[in-house]
């Protein structure tokens, strides 16, 4: 076989090993992975938060990043990669400050993801898992933000935007390449992708008052919950996030069925058997 034929199957030499860092960089980067190594009653655990330490350093997870963590944690780098190619929150190539990702998953798809997702291709002239020139936004979609409840989601850099239409997301993306301060839906406002990946290898945010304004459960999230207790919940839930579209002015309802508490044998009586806690048979 030629030359050139084993280059188009990628045969040939291996590639050599990846560099190392830079001596104040690797001395940095091993003080925090002792930091985190140390949380754990055995090191290899560390992994997963040592893999967002070294995409914190260069924005993605590089093959010196990967020596690196094989070499904390006694690990060989063919562990390390099997890892890192596993997750998709471990990017393997230059991405953009601001991970924008569209749910696409059923529910999303059909209340608009899709269409946002269609769109926001459009308007950055980019394609799925690709970066706008500036450098600014990587678009990609996702199966599933685990935010049904608040459809169509948007994530970006991991903090959750809720009820988005097209023109929102849009304006969203305008914003992060203007340089203006984004805030999420629940969630303090964002940082880039690196100290994003800072804060997930379990470091705390830095900056001023960011702790304070972490995000908790929605009021649709809790609905089940507030159920559980007993409370008495109206038939309908008004929607709150920037895809609510009041015809009247006032709240928008979304009539359903699991917003409301359901019959049991003590709001039946003459059915006992509606009851959640019936034995089986009765």
């Amino acid at each position: 076989m030629t030359e050139a034929a084993n280059a188009a199957v990628g045969l040939g030499m291996p590639p050599l090993p990846p560099p190392d860092y830079p001596e104040d960089v690797r001395t940095r980067l091993a003080a925090d992975a002792a930091e985190i190594i140390a949380r754990y009653p055995g090191s290899r655990s560390a992994l997963l938060p040592m893999l967002h330490l070294v995409q914190s350093e260069e924005g993605h997870v590089t093959r010196t990043g990967m020596r690196f963590c094989a070499d904390q944690l006694g690990l060989t780098t063919a562990e390390v990669t099997a890892v890192a190619t596993f997750y998709s929150m471990y990017r393997r190539k230059p991405s953009g400050d601001y991970q924008v990702g569209v749910c696409t998953n059923t529910l999303c798809a059909v209340l608009g993801g899709d269409a946002i997702f269609e769109a926001l291709q459009d308007h950055l002239g980019v394609g799925n898992g690709e970066t706008t020139e500036d450098g600014k936004v990587t678009l990609e979609h996702i199966e599933c933000n685990a935010a049904c409840d608040y459809a169509p989601v948007i994530m970006i850099n991991w903090e959750f935007f809720d009820d988005q239409t097209v023109q929102s997301a849009k304006d969203l993306v305008d914003k992060l390449r203007a340089g203006e301060t984004v805030t999420p839906t629940r969630g303090a406002s964002l940082c880039d992708f690196k100290k994003t990946a800072r804060i997930l290898a379990g470091f705390p945010d830095p900056r001023e008052g960011a702790v304070t304004e972490g995000g908790t459960g929605g009021d649709a999230s809790l609905v089940g919950l507030r159920m559980a207790t007993g409370e008495q919940l109206p038939a309908g839930r008004p929607a709150t996030g920037p895809g609510s579209h009041p015809a009247d002015g006032g709240p928008p309802q979304y009539l359903s069925k699991h917003d409301a508490p359901q019959q049991t044998s003590a709001s039946d009586p003459d059915n006992p058997a509606a009851s959640p806690t019936a034995e089986e048979g009765e």
